[in-house]
């Protein structure tokens, strides 16, 4: 059989396996929670901004009759979360002390500066998600690398520090991870959803810190399918990974992951049971809420001589 991959990018399906690093959190937390924010607001698919179809990820259930007008009521979801949800939720993390990282899209960002100056005011990580809300894959190489250098560009004149993590839409290109270390100036990166702990990488012979995301403990599936039927599904689900975790990390600290997006757990009813989440977890002894650039540097503090894991 003939590879299809360049050295050195090979999938690794064994990760640490049975040779589980002892993490020490600070404070001796037995589990990292990490909040993400996902902001893409004014950064989706879009007609009106020149794209050739309207954005299709949201929670209203139909199928507009034609592909050739702006979807207006798309448009207006995602125009909730930035005129109502995101500063619901800006509310609710003060009112809770509690950090969490924006990935924050370049181009959204920059249409809500207020928002933007009130995330960094309050302290919160703004992660790039990002030039605009697109996927990367569908990029020539060329085209990804001046939007990653836009993006880190424009987040820096917008937040007066230059982003030290990045996410993509969904998945990276393959050549993602490359495009960043030759770019510089990134901590971490946070595309994969293959483990419960940062682990390292090597790309091109420099070795650079992957930051796990996830797609199951997130509010995204209020608007997919199998999702959640209500709130309480959305904090039972994440409620639990968190317990299970805190159980295990009285012998192995882990960290998880839980995703948010402004237009759908910033409405009201939704964002009660994130409230009521963070709650439960701050009643937990050992549980240490985190921004992703925390964990990263923490990471590069005091792990930074672990095996290198597959590439990419």
């Amino acid at each position: 059989m003939v590879s299809r991959v360049e050295p050195g990018t090979e999938r690794d399906f064994l990760g640490y396996g049975a040779d589980l690093p002892r993490v020490e959190w600070p404070g001796g937390a037995r589990v990292a929670v990490s909040l993400c924010l996902n902001y893409e607001e004014g950064a989706e698919h879009s007609l009106l901004d020149g794209d050739d179809v309207n954005e299709w990820v949201g929670e209203i259930s139909y199928t507009p009759t034609s592909a050739t007008h702006r979807d207006l009521s798309q448009e207006s979801v995602y125009e909730y979360g930035s005129r109502a949800g995101a500063w619901r939720l800006l509310r609710l993390f003060e009112r809770m002390g509690t950090p969490v990282t924006v990935y924050g899209c370049a181009e959204a960002l920059a249409r809500n500066r207020p928002l933007t100056k009130a995330f960094v005011e309050a302290g919160h990580e703004i992660c790039s998600h990002g030039l605009r809300w697109r996927e990367p894959s569908g990029m020539t190489e060329e085209q990804e690398r001046a939007e990653i250098r836009r993006a880190v560009e424009l987040i820096g004149e917008l937040c007066g520090e230059r982003p030290v993590g990045w996410y993509s839409r969904y998945a990276p290109s393959e050549r993602t991870r490359r495009l960043l270390v030759e770019e510089g100036g990134f901590r971490y990166d946070s595309n994969a959803y293959n483990d419960d702990l940062p682990y390292w990488v090597d790309v091109a012979g420099t070795r650079h810190l992957v930051v796990p995301y996830t797609h199951t403990y997130n509010d995204g599936r209020f608007a997919f399918s199998p999702g959640y039927a209500n709130p309480t599904d959305f904090f039972e689900n994440c409620r639990r990974g968190i317990e299970y975790l805190w159980e295990e990390g009285e012998t192995s600290p882990k960290m998880i992951s839980i995703g948010l997006h402004a237009r759908l757990i910033g409405q009201a009813g939704r964002a009660s049971a994130l409230r009521d989440l963070i709650a439960w977890a701050q009643e937990l002894p050992g549980v240490w809420f985190a921004r992703r650039r925390d964990i990263a540097d923490w990471w590069h503090a005091n792990y930074p001589d672990l095996p290198a894991h597959g590439g990419r």
